[in-house]
């Protein structure tokens, strides 16, 4: 499993507090209440949950509120300096990590971000790469081959149709027909990738590397799916928009 070499888990984060000496929690010290460095661990531990994609938000929102009380900047305003910018980064880091595991699609790339996987990092790699080989490479769906050479095809035509200003509006309403079909589509695929969710909770608990990796390629399948689909809805939306 590929996990940052940056990221450490909420058990080792504790450690001594620079204030009491007692042991202390990673974001302030249970004993004294004093603020402390922020340390490098990922948000799930941050918030003191595993490492799984079915998160119990109700926990998660209570835990956000609770550490919003006891790490806002105004309450150690009047306190050591190095406090001030403590709470201010913790303050910050616990906004991002609730940010992130709030949403179900954050929440999953987070999570495959932690396993080695950048997905954002290979899309502009892969963009890049087009752009210098003059080649636009984007590997289509199977499930979508024919529906995208079809789409495509009527997206061409309604540009040259925009360029000498001609009316089609049987091409319009076959556009706009398969901008419903492809919202349905995008739609549909939340529900694929909580059964991965499912997959991948189940493989932690067993200690199934072999799950878990099965899991996470078939999310990674998925989220590559979706974010083609989406940039499809994209270029149907700007042709009727024009």
């Amino acid at each position: 499993m590929a996990v940052d070499s940056n990221l450490i888990t909420l058990t080792t984060a504790a450690h001594a507090c620079w204030s009491c000496g007692d042991m202390r929690a990673a974001q302030f010290c249970t004993a004294c209440g004093k603020v402390q460095p922020p340390q490098p661990v990922d948000y799930f531990s941050f918030f003191g949950l595993p490492r799984k994609l079915n998160l119990d938000t109700a926990i998660l929102e209570r835990e956000f509120y609770s550490f919003s009380r006891k790490l806002h900047p105004d309450i150690y305003a009047g306190n050591d300096s190095r406090e001030q910018e403590w709470s201010l980064e913790q303050s910050s880091r616990l906004n991002d990590a609730h940010r992130t595991l709030k949403d179900p699609i954050r929440r999953t790339e987070y999570l495959l971000k932690l396993e080695g996987i950048e997905l954002e990092g290979q899309s502009k790699a892969a963009t890049e790469a087009a752009r210098t080989s003059g080649e636009k490479k984007q590997i289509v769906p199977p499930d979508l081959l024919e529906e995208v050479f079809e789409l495509n095809m009527q997206l061409e035509e309604a540009r040259a149709n925009k360029k000498v200003e001609l009316e089609d509006a049987t091409l319009t309403t076959e556009l706009q027909n398969q901008r419903k079909f492809l919202e349905a589509k995008f739609e549909s695929l939340f529900d694929e990738l909580r059964g991965y969710w499912n997959e991948w909770d189940a493989a932690c608990e067993a200690g199934n590397e072999d799950g878990q990796k099965g899991a996470r390629d078939r999310m990674v399948d998925l989220l590559n799916r979706r974010s083609y689909l989406r940039n499809l809805v994209r270029d149907v939306n700007e042709v009727l928009e024009m």
